[in-house]
């Protein structure tokens, strides 16, 4: 029987967890999917310019183990990037240290949670032109994004009213 993974410390959470292609219809993306710790030993290493041993620590996890996770991470994202794939980034078993990243654990990230404040979508709302002098308002269609809704006035792509 396999040796229980040890819980992982993550001190960054990213905003944006999808990436792809340009161009290129979601239906038609494979995608490889990058878990928490892969990003943060990425961010670590290759961004902050910290050793292994250093990132490790940070990581409480041991340098061989950072290692493998770091070649993994490597290889999915250079599979993505050479074999035009989608790049989701999914979470894992990782704890986020206290005040660290966008969040503390605790419901205090400041998040809207889903549906929820004032800018959140949902079924109401309304459409606003992107377009200065025209500012054409159109009540929201359900299940329509407002960014692929055209006005109707002008021709010019919508976006959702704040």
């Amino acid at each position: 029987m396999p040796k229980a993974r040890k819980q992982r410390q993550v001190g960054f959470l990213p905003e944006v967890t999808y990436f792809k292609p340009r161009g290129v219809f979601l239906s038609r993306l494979k995608e490889e999917v990058l878990a928490d710790d892969e990003l943060e030993a990425l961010r670590l290493v290759d961004m902050e310019d910290k050793n292994q041993l250093q990132a490790a620590k940070e990581m409480t996890i041991s340098q061989s183990t950072l290692h493998r996770i770091l070649s993994l991470a490597r290889k999915k994202t250079a599979r993505a990037l050479v074999l035009s794939r989608a790049i989701a980034l999914k979470g894992g078993e990782e704890k986020m240290p206290f005040g660290r990243g966008r969040g503390t654990g605790r419901g205090l990230g400041g998040s809207r949670g889903r549906m929820g404040g004032q800018f959140a979508a949902g079924p109401g709302g309304k459409c606003v032109c992107t377009n200065p002098e025209c500012q054409q308002v159109a009540v929201h269609q359900a299940g329509v994004p407002c960014y692929q809704q055209k006005c109707p006035k002008c021709g010019s792509p919508m976006i959702r009213q704040r």
